[in-house]
């Protein structure tokens, strides 16, 4: 398995759609910052066929340090639970005769998606 950057990814649209790199970046970075102030903000963000991103509140507890064995209290914290949409999920099904591993050439984009599949198709 490969780490997919966002530097990959901002490069991987702009070539799709022709937009130049700065723009897309842009855009990508100004949607990663909403969903962030969304989540801060304690919104619950959905976004169909792909998944919900929700704030969860953890309650407070005693932990063990495995090394010492000491208890040590963790405080409450909120955190981040996302919920895997239908097309998400249709695509994450791996068929049993498939090979072990998918690259991203394998997987064409959906056309709700919005994005060309071939460079020809940008035409």
């Amino acid at each position: 398995m490969k780490t997919v950057t966002k530097k990959d990814l901002v490069d991987r649209i702009s070539d799709r759609s022709g937009l130049k790199r700065v723009a897309v970046k842009r855009v990508v970075q100004q949607f990663l910052e909403e969903i962030i102030a969304e989540l801060g903000t304690g919104n619950r963000l959905e976004f169909r066929d792909f998944g919900v991103f929700e704030i969860r509140e953890r309650a407070a507890r005693i932990a063990q340090n495995p090394k010492t064995m000491e208890k040590v209290p963790v405080p409450p914290k909120r955190t981040v639970k996302f919920k895997v949409g239908r097309l998400m999920r249709e695509r994450l099904q791996v068929p049993a005769d498939a090979p072990a591993t998918m690259d991203a050439a394998t997987i064409e984009a959906p056309a709700s998606v919005g994005i060309p599949s071939t460079p020809a198709a940008q035409g």
